[in-house]
């Protein structure tokens, strides 16, 4: 089957090259290049650097648009614009969210699931519609949230998933409405999100692994900002185990401490 995929985030990254393993992919539609990480250096999208590793063509337009390539669907996973009505018309758009719909449309599914104390999510492959995640369903398939996983593990889980849902919808789609009881909406992360309340011990760690290994959340420790990367729960207590001072490498908390005295 020739595929287009729309895809921006290393989520979207990873569904790509696993279509890619078993379908050919005229382009990506990514977005644009933009500043990254600490330097703010401009970068590519992760699913660009996917798609010129293994020499798919790539459209960055500051809007979405297609090529006139011929395609028999477009997935979108994790691409970061809404699409226009028109280009809807165009062809059949699929898109991949990692959530069982309709609980947690919308930005951040996977964090908001993790923030939330959720012990299971999953993905949902449906029909793209003008409303935010609420076109009809083709397929979903559950999976637990380990107690140790954090965003990066469930990520990685849901793209497994994903890519067999996939095949399976690509060969017979067919479409069922989404239920109007249950909806929730994943509000994208704000710097707000972020912030540790180390009042809250088990509110923490549920933050710590909600924005790890991509976003990070904040804290001041000994009048020291920092990001905090891992973290466990000890008796109760909450204990960071890997952490980044601003302008300083990821390190062992433990490191942290001994650079303190």
């Amino acid at each position: 089957m020739r595929l287009a995929v729309a895809a921006t985030a290393p989520f979207g990254a990873d569904v790509l090259e696993r279509l890619a393993a078993r379908h050919e992919i005229a382009f990506l539609l990514t977005r644009p290049d933009a500043p990254r990480g600490r330097g703010r250096k401009v970068g590519a999208p992760p699913a660009k650097e996917v798609a010129e590793r293994l020499g798919i063509p790539v459209l960055q337009p500051e809007r979405p648009e297609l090529s006139p390539d011929r395609v028999d669907a477009v997935v979108v996973c994790a691409y970061g614009l809404l699409i226009p009505a028109a280009l809807l018309e165009q062809r059949r758009w699929l898109n991949v969210h990692p959530s069982i719909l309709p609980r947690w449309r919308g930005a951040a599914p996977v964090e908001r699931a993790i923030l939330a104390g959720d012990t299971e999510t999953g993905v949902t492959i449906h029909e793209t519609v003008e409303a935010l995640d609420a076109g009809p369903i083709a397929a979903q398939e559950s999976f637990a949230i380990g107690p140790l996983d954090d965003a990066g593990a469930v990520f990685a889980r849901a793209a497994e998933v994903a890519a067999a849902l996939l095949e399976e919808v690509l060969a017979a789609p067919t479409f069922t409405p989404q239920a109007d009881e249950g909806v929730t909406y994943a509000d994208k992360i704000t710097s707000a999100d972020r912030d540790l309340d180390l009042t809250d011990p088990a509110g923490s760690w549920l933050r710590v692994r909600a924005l790890s290994p991509h976003i990070g959340a904040r804290t001041v420790i000994e009048g020291r900002p920092l990001t905090v990367w891992e973290a466990t729960l000890v008796d109760g207590r909450f204990v960071p185990t890997e952490v980044q001072p601003d302008g300083k490498r990821r390190m062992s908390y433990d490191e942290f401490r001994r650079g303190l005295r």
